[in-house]
């Protein structure tokens, strides 16, 4: 079972040190996107938290199931309204199952990266081809690993700097790691936490798809199905299972 690095107190905190992430225009569009994708469902979130796209896709009356290794972050989607509803599983996303079939199955927001070695993330595509119905959809929300914006011999790269947080990338080129630092102020205390990852390529993500038996089916550089060139920092990318 890999580490928990989202506990109570960052579950509790969670809506008020990333509320950029609960605006509509972070939404919205995710919403859409994964309720046209989706169609009757039922649909599959990976790392689910605290409910923030589950809750308005049920909404929209799409049955989701969640799977999630942090009871604290279940336990802040069932105060939600209509948290209570939705099914979640407590575990590992690489490798947890659930009964029944999906339509879609989806991992947002770098996810895909807290499974910080190449044979969970391989187990991860592995263990979503299965619980897929034919012709049901993996989409995954990513970056693009920012090595090139590295200057030459630097591995750490600042992501947010602001008088209540401070947020650091540390690489690790040779191992293919990363290294989240953040510095939260707050009431005068500081929050100090380092978060590992294994960051992924969109080819590298292709291979993995393959060998689940998934083909590519669309990759855009965001939820407005931006194209995806060189310079898009981040991708969203559909695969298929045979159907």
């Amino acid at each position: 079972m890999p580490a928990n690095y989202f506990d109570e107190p960052v579950a509790r905190s969670y809506r008020t040190r990333w509320p950029e992430l609960f605006e509509p225009a972070a939404i919205d569009p995710v919403v859409s996107v994964l309720a046209e994708l989706a169609g009757e469902g039922p649909a599959l979130e990976l790392g689910i938290g605290t409910g923030r796209i589950a809750l308005p896709l049920a909404r929209h009356g799409l049955r989701v199931h969640g799977i999630e290794l942090s009871p604290a972050m279940v336990a802040e989607l069932r105060r939600q309204p209509g948290g209570r509803d939705i099914d979640v599983t407590v575990g590992d996303f690489a490798t947890t199952r659930v009964a029944g079939a999906f339509r879609l199955a989806y991992l947002l927001r770098n996810t895909i990266m807290n499974l910080t070695t190449q044979d969970a993330q391989v187990d991860c595509f592995g263990s979503v081809a299965a619980q897929l119905q034919p012709g049901g959809l993996f989409v995954i929300e990513v970056m693009v690993p920012e090595l090139q914006r590295l200057p030459p011999g630097d591995t750490v790269r600042a992501f947010t700097v602001t008088p209540a947080h401070l947020g650091f990338d540390e690489y690790d080129v040779a191992r293919q790691g990363l290294i989240s630092h953040h510095y939260w102020v707050d009431g005068g205390q500081a929050d100090v936490r380092s978060v590992p990852f294994r960051y992924v390529w969109p080819s590298e993500l292709d291979l993995m798809a393959q060998l689940a038996g998934l083909t590519l089916r669309e990759r855009w550089s965001d939820w407005h199905r931006t194209p995806f060139t060189s310079d898009s920092a981040a991708h969203v990318s559909v695969w298929a299972k045979p159907g």
